[in-house]
């Protein structure tokens, strides 16, 4: 059964790191969301805060203590996936289910095609401030590469050939990403956070 419309507002929230893999300086972000939330959830506010687009698939995958086995969880395959492991619907679980001491980590790929890894690490349990809305982020930097750029191997390249303009792909590169890129920017104020349900809303429930 689904999480949809279940979940309630604890007084509690998990304050993450999210760190993507393998560039440097690393692209990572500080989020704070409710305990209440699902992975489904999660995922929209990782999304949403890193900068990406959730127009590609992804899976979180976790390792309870002293397991060996890993547990995907994402979208499963009635929704569209075929071959590889079994994948569990993200908002029919609590991120309470993996997620309920310091220093628990999953891993979490976004775009299996481009294969963009990202290390997720919770940092604190805290109590939810009074007046203040979640989810948000308080910190991170260097923007996020843009989709479809190729992974981690074609975002250097796009770094070379927008730093070299006597490049024959410059001007190319640059219309492709709208006039400009600027890797080092990145402002936690100005990261808005979509709501999760009508992102799922908009995802499966049309046509179904």
């Amino acid at each position: 059964m689904s999480l949809r419309g279940k979940l309630t507002m604890p007084n509690r929230i998990y304050q993450f790191k999210i760190a993507l893999k393998e560039i440097t300086p690393t692209v990572w972000r500080r989020i704070q969301v409710p305990e209440g939330y699902s992975f489904w959830d999660f995922h929209v506010a990782i999304q949403d805060a890193m900068g990406w687009l959730d127009c590609h698939l992804h899976a979180f995958r976790m390792r309870r203590k002293y397991s060996r086995t890993t547990t995907e969880i994402g979208i499963p395959d009635d929704y569209g996936i075929e071959g590889g492991p079994e994948i569990h619907a993200g908002w029919e679980i609590p991120l309470s289910d993996y997620f309920h001491e310091l220093g628990a980590t999953a891993d979490y790929e976004y775009d299996f095609g481009d294969g963009w890894q990202h290390e997720i690490l919770l940092e604190g349990i805290l109590l939810r401030e009074k007046g203040q809305k979640y989810p948000r982020c308080i910190d991170g930097a260097q923007a996020c590469p843009p989709e479809d750029c190729g992974g981690v191997h074609g975002y250097y390249r796009m770094l070379e050939v927008i730093s070299d303009p006597g490049d024959d792909e410059h001007e190319e590169m640059l219309v492709w990403l709208g006039g400009k890129y600027e890797p080092e920017k990145f402002a936690p104020g100005k990261v808005k956070f979509d709501n999760p349900t009508k992102r799922w809303k908009m995802a499966f429930s049309e046509g179904r």
